[in-house]
């Protein structure tokens, strides 16, 4: 049975093989062995497709960095797993797959609202961390969700695609872990 997440399957492979300047819908019907029609029942148009292969793309991230701002570990000890667990899953998406990895950066600098509201969902994850450990009293921010921004903007280099070829040379890891002790030390009361 054809439903949208064998679809997105399908364009992901679609996307790997031809690119994104050359995939179209009509590809991934013949990934499926359907008509193109078939797509377009599940997707009104090649734009949507393509922008629901990025919010799948991106929602694989949000969910997984969902579970540590969940946990039970303190706020500063979460706020470390945060950081650190985006930048791993960042670079695990470059060192697996680094062709498809640069397609899906094609695909959502042209996308709709995927990467904003990608980025609002990791920004309220980080607000609620700041504000558990404001509400603790282990962090001093009188704005948790200005702070929020801040601590996303100075780790811009651990996860903003524009710097994945950074991501695998040595040190990376102890200066992300540098970064963090900074950070905590300026949240701390």
């Amino acid at each position: 049975m054809l439903d949208r997440d064998t679809v997105l399957t399908a364009t992901e492979r679609v996307l790997r093989r031809h690119g994104p300047a050359k995939a179209n819908v009509v590809d991934v019907a013949r990934e499926l062995g359907v008509s193109h029609a078939a797509v377009y029942r599940h997707f009104a148009s090649k734009s949507d497709l393509r922008e629901a292969v990025v919010r799948r793309w991106l929602g694989n991230a949000r969910d997984e960095l969902a579970e540590i701002t969940r946990s039970a570990q303190p706020p500063a000890d979460r706020l470390r797993s945060w950081l650190t667990a985006l930048f791993e899953v960042k670079r695990a998406a470059v060192d697996e797959d680094s062709e498809l990895f640069a397609t899906f950066g094609l695909l959502a600098a042209e996308s709709g609202s995927a990467p904003s509201e990608h980025v609002a969902d990791l920004l309220a994850q980080l607000t609620g961390i700041i504000t558990d450990g404001v509400s603790s009293g282990a962090f001093a921010a009188g704005d948790p969700e200005a702070t929020a921004r801040a601590v996303f903007d100075a780790t811009a280099v651990f996860h903003h695609p524009a710097h994945a070829t950074h991501w695998s040379r040595p040190g990376t890891e102890a200066r992300l872990a540098a970064v963090c002790d900074l950070v905590l030390a300026g949240l701390r009361t």
